[in-house]
């Protein structure tokens, strides 16, 4: 069995994650979970640490300094405008997470997060020939500090990869030779800068989609941000077919063709440490061809179990499942509720020296290192069941299969989950009860459901309350109960938020994203349910009278904590 509480010994632990340790601020496999999800994400310690949510950043400098006795600054005290520009190497501040402030005499002050970097030090005082000195800063202070002076340097996205033209390999990351459809314009310098604007942008606020969308008069570009599609720009209806021909040029589409749907793939280096990956998808419309990237963030989505929004039992649930040897753990929700991040994240936590991981997907939208990902190609043959069948000839501990999609692959990641193999899926069902109905429509046996699957976690995505503008809101309590509160619940001891807008949200209320979550084992009364031809109906009864919170129930829960609104819930899951 694989043991979650056992610490590696290979993990090499920054002097600021060994002196937390020593001072009992964390344990040392909290710790050593910490680095491996850094070094997997291309993360420093700190950052991970902070993403976890196991210490505050301001918690965390006032420790630092202490420690190491370093002095303690607040960078919102500075004017970065007074930062010499011959000191600033984007590439260099961004990588190392560490801003020079201030010359005094032959010594540089540089603000880091992590006095024990000493690498970031020795290439400051490399660079520019003068003692490096460190001073504390909290860590969400200098990466807003660090963007800000990295702005005004002028450091644009094509800045960040070195090529004007943002040609770059779709599957490498590598700078490829500039294309043409013949026409010509398709190179117009200002076309080009406009879509690298648009893309950083994107970027820098945390997008998950960018739709650029042709109609009869007017031609727009929506984000999704936090889950809602929200207009940011209507170019020139002139440009439309300009901008879809440059973004099908460097995605490695065929610019002549415009009559049927393609997909694509590019990935975009802004720092050594950093790549960003966009996933393109074109549509032929009445008007021109619609346009969609997928931005697939590695770095954004190992965030760390603790931050998905799993309450403490459904967390104790989810880790006792993939500890187990072997066995079936799926992941339900529709399309965008976070089901891979969730499935990666429990890879993270099992990624070992140890342990022999395979991933069949369509397609990788996350890296990792030490495991073996592979993208399905339907059309060379490698689809998901033949992608499970070599796995099972490579010795694997773990599989994860991106989808079950059909019965010869659920039947043979149910053999494998027999077999000694834990094995890790999604299924597009609305509840967890419902995917084992929707198994057993596949043709897949009772017994063999009953025998392998552990866990089923559905899930949905709801907008978390913007902290700086949510305010009480004033709900009747015939509108709480009808929502699904309990009069017990309503005793006045917690009050509902709702969203007002502010700057820091641009106006939505709303700020992030937080995980509901429905947690529910397969118990052996589950289990004699399928034997016994059971439905959907009966195990989700079942469920409740063994205490499993179902989405609402799951929502209504971080109603009360004021995480989010009863609104946003209401619209998020069913009652």
């Amino acid at each position: 069995m694989l043991n979650l509480a056992t610490p590696s010994a290979s993990v090499l632990l920054s002097g600021l994650g060994r002196a937390l340790v020593q001072q009992d601020i964390l344990r040392q496999i909290d710790a050593e979970q910490t680095q491996n999800q850094a070094n997997a994400s291309s993360m420093t310690f700190v950052e991970q640490l902070i993403a976890s949510k196991k210490v505050t950043s301001a918690k965390l400098a006032e420790f630092a300094s202490q420690t190491f006795g370093v002095p303690l600054f607040d960078l919102n005290a500075f004017d970065l405008t007074s930062i010499n520009a011959e000191w600033i190497d984007v590439k260099l501040i961004t990588a190392r997470r560490a801003l020079p402030l201030h010359k005094r005499g032959n010594r540089l002050y540089v603000a880091v997060s992590d006095p024990t970097n000493l690498q970031a030090l020795e290439e400051f005082r490399f660079k520019t020939n003068l003692i490096a000195e460190p001073v504390v800063v909290e860590d969400d202070k200098l990466a807003k500090a660090i963007s800000s002076v990295s702005d005004r340097n002028d450091r644009t996205l094509s800045n960040l990869v070195g090529n004007d033209d943002l040609d770059l390999d779709m599957t490498s990351g590598e700078i490829a030779p500039a294309e043409d459809d013949g026409g010509g314009e398709v190179d117009d310098a200002p076309v080009v800068r406009y879509i690298q604007k648009i893309l950083l942008d994107a970027i820098n606020s945390s997008v998950s989609d960018i739709h650029f969308e042709p109609y009869e008069k007017y031609f727009r570009i929506r984000y999704r941000l936090d889950g809602v599609l929200v207009e940011v720009a209507q170019p020139p209806l002139v440009i439309k077919d300009k901008v879809a021909s440059r973004i099908k040029v460097i995605s490695k589409l065929d610019i002549s063709e415009k009559r049927i749907p393609q997909d694509g793939r590019m990935k975009l280096q802004l720092t050594k440490n950093r790549s960003i990956d966009f996933r393109v998808s074109t549509l032929p419309t009445l008007y021109g061809e619609k346009i969609v990237m997928r931005i697939l963030d590695s770095s954004n989505a190992m965030v760390g179990i603790d931050a998905l929004g799993y309450e403490p039992d459904q967390k104790a649930l989810l880790l006792d499942a993939i500890s187990r040897p072997y066995g079936m753990i799926l992941v339900t929700g529709p399309t965008g509720s976070g089901k891979t991040i969730s499935l990666y994240t429990c890879l993270g936590l099992l990624n070992k020296p140890g342990i022999n991981i395979s991933t069949a997907e369509d397609p990788a939208e996350i890296t990792m290192p030490g495991v073996n990902q592979v993208n399905v190609n339907d059309k060379a043959g490698l689809n998901f069941a033949a992608a499970l069948k070599s796995f099972l000839r490579q010795d694997p501990d773990i599989i994860m299969v991106g989808e079950i999609r059909d019965l010869e692959t659920a039947d043979i990641s149910i053999k494998a989950a027999q077999t000694g193999h834990l094995v890790l899926s999604t299924l597009h069902t609305n509840d967890a009860p419902k995917t084992l109905m929707r198994l057993l429509n596949m043709g897949v046996a009772p017994f063999n459901i009953a025998s392998s699957v552990l866990l089923i976690t559905a899930q949905r995505l709801a907008r978390r309350l913007c902290v700086q503008c949510k305010q009480p809101a004033d709900i009747p309590v015939e509108a709480l109960l009808r929502s699904g509160y309990s009069e017990s619940d309503i005793d006045g001891t917690w009050t509902p938020y709702r969203p007002v807008g502010c700057d820091t949200c641009k106006g939505t209320g709303y700020k992030g994203r937080v995980g509901l979550y429905e947690v529910m084992p397969i118990s052996e009364e589950m289990q004699r349910i399928i034997m016994s031809a059971g439905n959907s109906m009966e195990i989700a009864a079942q469920a409740q009278r063994e205490g499993i919170r179902n989405l609402r129930q799951s929502g209504l829960i971080k109603v009360k904590q004021g995480v989010t609104s009863l609104e946003e819930v209401e619209a998020t899951t069913n009652a």
